[in-house]
């Protein structure tokens, strides 16, 4: 089962986080996922939680709402339990990404380690493309892949930043213009 998470999975999430072989890269400890989750759900990121049968968090996914880039979310996590990859959850999981992103966002954005053939692969089987580097973003000698995936086909897309600069400049285009005084 996928779901948004509660309050009182975030502890079993930052272990989670904290369990992650890629994410002890980071130098991610317990007390900073922890406190990271808590300011996530409190600005209302999207926190979703897959669980096992018998309501234990297993999977976590990260989304971060913005208007930047055409109104694009932000996937900062997609982190599976050890024990159940190669499962089909993170499939799930992702599935669940786009189908919460899709309501409120055009276009999903998020960072793979460029070491990190797996998940690189993982997206690009989901329609995810790989369009740039972004050496030594976050840590030094850790280098991301930058990936896009549309939300949205152009003719449905949410208003976004550059719909509303296009509409801004035909207005003010429309505008009449007051004429200053040659100096």
């Amino acid at each position: 089962m996928i779901e948004t998470a509660r309050a009182d999975d975030l502890p079993r999430l930052a272990e989670l986080m904290v369990g992650s072989p890629l994410l002890r890269r980071y130098g991610v400890t317990f007390e900073g996922a922890l406190g990271a989750l808590m300011a996530a759900r409190a600005a209302g990121d999207g926190l979703l939680v897959a669980r096992t049968e018998a309501g234990e968090p297993v999977g976590l996914a990260w989304v971060i709402w913005t208007r930047a880039l055409n109104r694009g979310a932000y996937l900062r996590l997609l982190l599976v339990a050890e024990a159940w990859r190669g499962t089909g959850l993170g499939g799930r999981l992702f599935e669940a990404v786009e189908a919460e992103a899709r309501s409120r966002a055009n276009h999903l954005y998020f960072l793979v380690t460029t070491d990190n053939t797996v998940a690189r692969r993982f997206y690009e089987r989901r329609g995810c493309r790989h369009i740039g580097e972004l050496p030594g973003l976050t840590a030094p000698g850790l280098d991301e892949a930058l990936y896009h995936k549309p939300l949205r086909p152009h003719g449905d897309r949410l208003p976004g930043d550059g719909e509303l600069s296009a509409r801004s400049q035909q207005s003010s285009a429309e505008a009449p213009r007051a004429c200053a005084p040659n100096l």
